[in-house]
Parts: C-alpha cells; structure tokens; sequence
C-alpha cells in the first residue's frame, strides 16, 4: 500500500467511528433521568424557591427538551456538523464562548506538561539503560516508582500546603486574582507563567515516571541486540552505536504517546484542575456532567474524541516513518 491509499483508508474508517463515538456520548449523557431544567428545579426546590412550571415549560420547548432523543440527537449532531456546538444552560451562553479561554489556559498547562515530561525524562531513561544496575540507577528508579506510586491530587495537596506553611501563599490558581476575567495581555500573560510549575510539576510527575520505565526498559532491550553488539565489535564509537539505530528504535513509546496527548493536552487532569481551583476545561467538564449540561458536555466530549481519533492517525504516521520495520497494511509480508 502506498502512504495515500493508507492515509485515505484511515480518513474514511475515521467518519464511522466518529458518528459511533457520538451516538455513545449521547446516549450517556441523557442515561441518567431527567435534564438541567429537572436538576435545577430539584435544586431550586431544595432551596424553598417557587418553580415557575410556565416558564419551565417554555425553556423546555425552546431547548428542544421536549422532543423524542433521536431528534435531539440530531438536531446537535446537525449543528456540531456546522461548527455550532450548542448553547449551555448552566452558563446562558453558547459552547463556544464557555470553552473560549479555558482551552487556551488548558492547551498552556498541558503542552508545558508535555515538555517537562519528555525534558526529564528523555536523558534519565537513556541515562538509566546505558548505566543499568549502577546506584544512580537504582535511585532514579526508586524516585520513579515514587512518582508511579503518588497519586496526582495528593501531591497537589501536599505542595498546596507546604506553600502554604513554608511561604505563607496560596499557591492555587492559574493568575493573580486582579487578572480573572480579564481579557489576555502581557502582565496577564507573565501572571500564567509565574502559577504554571505548580502544575506542570504535579501533572507531570507520573507521565515523566512511566515514561522513564517505558524508555529504559525499550531501550534495554535494543542494546542486549545482536547488531549494537556487531556495531561495537566493528569499533564503532559507544555513543554512535547508542544514537544510530537503538535510540530511534527506543523512541516509539514516545511517538506512539501522540494519541494520547492531544485529548489529554485538552482535557487535562480534572481532578488535580479541581484541588489547585484552575479555570481549565475539566473542572468545567465535570460540572457540565453533573448538572446534565447536555450540550456543553456533548460537544466537548466530541472535541474530545475527534482529537484522539487524529492524534492516533498522527502516531501511527510517525512511526511508519521512524521505524522501517513498521510497514503498512500487509506490505510487510511481501
């Protein structure tokens, strides 16, 4: 198969797993019973509040609520299809405008994360194999297992209160509080900068930990091969026969991560979003599941699947062209 027919094949499966993936996320989102007008009629209740039944009736009508499912379904599938992705009732505005700056905060948080993540692990991987069974082994190792071992919130948690204790500040958030909600400029800009390693730190600490095991173990592997040992013999330089085939060959846990980090670059860590309170899309996912926001987490959720459905295509690219022992299709067998 040539790249184009491999490419062209992969394009046209990815339309049926799309419309699958939407029919899921509906499904879902509408299982549990009622809607956002029946929770918050519930809330308001809980509260001592009159529930005006007319005006409930209304909004009913005017969000489409009243319809058969299958009609609602499409009517949002309808409007996902023309860039529309719905109006949140929580928020009295459209998707839109409710993911507008969080998805620029959380694309910051997430690709800082993404560096920091393969900055540390990358030599500490390399370095581990090629020093394998050494004491500085073994320590990176068990600090490995650490982070492996320590859940992300928790460490949240604790670096909340040693900031807390040690430099009398809340270091929670993601500006300085006379920068929220405040259109985008430069000292607004530097204020994200100054809050991001709280989190980078936090988020990145079990992905750079896994990522360290995954490289030293590959890694390993391709260097115990019978050709780094040919290499050697012919008197290749040590780090010459490390960077010429093992290293590319060790890299393909790195490549093959793309699917996963574009939907993780955008959805974040939701539960540690929550502890250090930042204004990114997964505390605004949980909350929109939670009151039954049908739209804004419908639509999101899509985002959400149509990149990971991308970012596996982008992966599977890169490694046919990094390693030339992946082939395409059934060309390996020829």
């Amino acid at each position: 198969h040539t790249m184009a027919t491999y490419i062209a094949r992969r394009l046209l499966i990815m339309i049926p797993t799309l419309i699958a993936i939407s029919i899921i996320v509906f499904i879902i989102i509408q299982l549990p019973p009622g809607d956002y007008l029946s929770t918050q009629i519930a809330e308001m209740q809980a509260r001592g509040e009159a529930v005006d039944q007319g005006k409930i009736a209304f909004l009913r009508a005017q969000y489409g609520l009243d319809r058969p499912m299958h009609e609602q379904y499409l009517v949002w599938v309808w409007g996902l299809l023309h860039g529309d992705l719905g109006y949140s009732f929580e928020y009295n505005l459209p998707v839109a405008d409710v993911v507008g700056e969080r998805l620029f905060l959380t694309f910051v948080v997430s690709f800082s994360t993404i560096l920091f993540t393969w900055a540390v692990s990358f030599p500490i991987g390399v370095y581990s194999a090629t020093h394998q069974y050494s004491w500085t082994d073994h320590g990176l190792t068990f600090l490995g297992f650490l982070g492996l071992a320590t859940p992300n919130f928790l460490l949240a948690l604790v670096l909340l209160y040693l900031g807390n204790v040690w430099f009398g500040a809340s270091i929670g958030g993601l500006m300085d509080e006379q920068y929220i909600g405040q259109p985008m400029s430069m000292a607004k800009f530097g204020s994200i900068l100054g809050h991001l390693w709280i989190p980078v730190i936090v988020i990145g600490t079990s992905g750079t930990a896994a990522m360290i095991r995954r490289l030293r173990a590959n890694l390993l592997d391709e260097l115990h091969k019978q050709y780094v040992v040919t290499a050697k013999a012919k008197g290749l330089p040590p780090f010459r026969a490390l960077v010429k085939y093992p290293l590319r060959m060790a890299l393909n846990p790195f490549i093959a991560d793309i699917g996963n980090l574009l939907p993780q670059i955008i959805s974040g860590a939701a539960i540690v979003s929550v502890v250090l309170s930042l204004p990114t899309t997964g505390p605004m996912l949980l909350s929109a599941l939670r009151s039954q926001d049908m739209y804004l987490a419908g639509s999101f959720l899509m985002f959400l699947a149509m990149l990971t459905v991308v970012g596996v295509l982008l992966s599977d690219l890169a490694l046919a062209v990094l390693d030339p022992r992946i082939r395409l299709g059934g060309s390996a067998e020829r």
